[in-house]
């Protein structure tokens, strides 16, 4: 039997076009203490990231393509930050006040302040590329706050997005790269989920900020994780609705 042209052309595309089901899984890393979709198995290289105020800390980049796009998840730890500054400070010279560090408001060796300025600090970075910010607005996942950037102009005329968070004392920076005229990347960015220490998924009541009073999750229960980000600043916060959003970005769901 002889095929018609379209059937023909039908079948090759098929064969060709492999389904965005088959292509993106859910990617869970107990060690990071995230999950997000990748499109295929992603690399793991680990790095390091320096600090605003000089601390090398340990990081870990997460990449995956999906033809022309590009996806990446790059978290870095922030738990050890305090003694790595304060190791730091004592090779300031005498007297030197940004080294020594305010021990009520900034922490030794400046500690606390990177920490509580970790995102402020990654978005700046972010704003250092030569590319056009077109948006930069507040953020939250499952009411861990955040922020996120749009970003056009890139040299390949590509468009990038760009949301950062900070939990559990992780930074954690997800961006999506796709070329002009392609949907954004919202299904790789908006996937993201953080884990407890034993891999369950949180959910939050109220709004998340690393180092402050911890919300209940789950529709009330506490979090007892040992070194969860903030436990060490007191109780709980009052309860809310508990929701996942992207901070009224262009394609985002509500809060």
């Amino acid at each position: 039997m002889r095929l018609t042209p379209v059937i023909v052309a039908a079948f090759i595309l098929s064969m060709a076009v492999p389904s965005v089901a088959q292509e993106w899984t859910e990617y869970v890393s107990k060690e990071d203490r995230f999950t997000t979709n990748f499109p295929g198995q992603p690399t793991v290289t680990n790095t390091i990231y320096k600090s605003q105020f000089g601390a090398d800390l340990p990081a870990r980049v997460y990449r995956a393509t999906r033809g022309p796009g590009r996806y990446s998840l790059t978290v870095v730890d922030y738990r050890d930050i305090e003694r790595i500054l304060t190791e730091k400070a004592k090779s300031c010279p005498a007297g030197s006040e940004p080294c020594r560090g305010g021990f009520s408001s900034t922490g030794p060796g400046y500690s606390w302040a990177d920490r509580a300025g970790a995102l402020i600090y990654a978005a700046w970075q972010v704003m250092q590329r030569d590319a056009k910010v077109t948006e930069y607005s507040w953020n939250n996942i499952n009411q861990v706050v955040g922020q996120q950037l749009f970003l056009t102009g890139n040299a390949d005329k590509s468009r990038t997005m760009v949301s950062m968070y900070m939990h559990d004392d992780r930074l954690y920076i997800a961006e999506g790269t796709v070329p002009a005229g392609y949907p954004e990347p919202g299904l790789f960015l908006d996937s993201l989920a953080f884990l407890d220490s034993n891999g369950n998924s949180v959910r939050y009541d109220s709004h998340y900020v690393n180092g402050q009073p911890l919300p209940t999750i789950n529709g009330g229960q506490m979090r007892t994780d040992p070194g969860a980000g903030g436990a060490r600043y007191g109780g709980p916060r009052g309860g809310g609705a508990g929701g996942r959003g992207r901070g009224g970005a262009p394609g985002g769901g509500a809060n």
